[in-house]
């Protein structure tokens, strides 16, 4: 009997643990899966980007740079220590120096939500990058926005001037300026008709949905006093440059003017009033009505041999080009950086600004040019173009230009509001 009660008493425990057994199974099973839902939920949630950076667990406050704010003034609300402030700015002068910390530019800082400390500050020097630093460990990095390429098409007609007329179809004066030297050797564009006509390719840089600029000219076409001009982009010998439908090239050793598009106030006269001297004397040099501190620019590669003041020319820059061409520029405000005798300089280089020092009754250029040591009417040089389409390539550049006319014919031309009245 004893054996029996033992034996029974032996099977109702094992029984009983065994429901306990499952019972704690089954409970802790039930805790172990909302864990894993819970964990799962926690893996679901999306990180929040800003600059990269996530944010899930920080604040965010956004400011623009007042007058005279420092990086050290612009932290010091948000309890970061002097002593990294001072290791930030010199640490981060390779990358970006926090001297240039510019009145009203965009600013962000990014503070932990249990702490009103700085842990990074972000600083936007243009619409299209942003200096990030990690205030924390004292790291710097400068990074670019994802930048979208819009593509543009536009066509006009002249009916009072190209700046006026592709400023009114919201053409930037940078392109126009592209536009200008790209058909300087072509077209004066001082003489242009009424019923002269234009089209232009580019792309504009597009930052979360605001235009920051543009790409280069893609293709072009000008139609003036009848005759049309189309541009056709091709990459030859490495570099890309445009030619005309017959593979002509439309560039030549010198740009055709020393300042972008602007206007020519007096030209090459062998008889001309000096307005200073109050004589007739020669005027050997073209001249640009332009505003002072205007940028002037070497209309080619050369080596400067004279860079200075004389009472005439007030401040000048002179430069050789090659055994045939020099060009002077004359009456500058200021001389740029660099310019001195031996320096090397390359087409389009900014070589000072425009101003009236020396006898000049306002601000202007003076531009002379010299061909094999006598100084000619610039206006009237004949320059060489540079290489045309090789043989060898002109298969390649056949079909581009097929495919870029196709372009340029479809661009409809968008013709001036008064015309458009008196048509209606």
């Amino acid at each position: 009997m004893r054996k029996k009660w033992i034996g029974a008493a032996l099977l109702t425990l094992a029984l009983g643990g065994g429901f306990y057994f499952i019972w704690d199974r089954i409970d802790f099973s039930h805790q172990k899966e909302e864990v894993i839902v819970e964990n799962f939920e926690e893996e679901m949630q999306e990180d929040l980007l800003l600059y990269g950076i996530n944010i899930n667990e920080l604040d965010v406050v956004e400011g623009i740079v007042g007058k005279n704010q420092t990086l050290s003034t612009l932290l010091a609300p948000f309890n970061v220590p002097y002593q990294i402030i001072d290791e930030i700015a010199r640490k981060s002068k390779d990358i970006f120096d926090v001297r240039k910390i510019a009145f009203n530019k965009k600013f962000t800082v990014l503070t932990g939500r249990d702490s009103s400390q700085a842990q990074f500050f972000i600083y936007e020097p243009n619409p299209s990058e942003y200096v990030v630093f990690k205030l924390n460990e004292v790291e710097i990095y400068k990074e670019e926005k994802p930048v979208e390429l819009r593509k543009v098409e536009l066509g006009g007609e002249i009916d009072h001037s190209l700046s006026v007329n592709m400023s009114q179809l919201g053409i930037t004066n940078d392109l126009i300026d592209q536009f200008a030297d790209l058909y300087g050797w072509y077209v004066d564009f001082q003489k242009l008709q009424k019923g002269d006509k234009f089209k232009v390719v580019y792309h504009e840089k597009v930052v979360e949905g605001n235009v920051v600029g543009i790409t280069d000219i893609e293709a072009a076409y000008f139609e003036h006093k009848g005759e049309s001009y189309h541009a056709i982009p091709f990459e030859q010998n490495g570099e890309t440059s445009f030619f005309d439908q017959e593979g002509n090239s439309f560039k030549k050793a010198f740009l055709r003017d020393p300042l972008k598009y602007t206007r020519i106030s007096s030209r090459y006269n062998l008889n001309r009033y000096h307005p200073v001297q109050k004589r007739y004397k020669p005027h050997l040099g073209t001249d640009y009505a332009a505003p002072t501190g205007t940028e002037i620019r070497t209309v080619g590669d050369g080596t400067v041999v004279e860079a200075r003041y004389t009472s005439a020319n007030g401040n000048y820059v002179k430069i050789k080009h090659n055994g045939t061409y020099t060009t002077q520029y004359l009456h500058m405000s200021k001389i740029a950086s660099g310019m001195k005798p031996g320096a090397r300089v390359k087409q389009g280089q900014v070589i000072g600004y425009v101003g009236a020092t020396g006898l000049a009754t306002g601000p202007h250029l003076c531009f002379r040019f010299w061909k094999n040591g006598k100084q000619v009417d610039w206006l009237q040089e004949k320059i060489p173009p540079s290489d045309p389409i090789l043989p060898a390539n002109r298969m390649a550049f056949d079909q581009v230009k097929f495919d870029k006319l196709q372009l340029l014919a479809n661009i409809p031309i968008s013709y001036p509001a008064d015309k458009l009245v008196a048509e209606n």
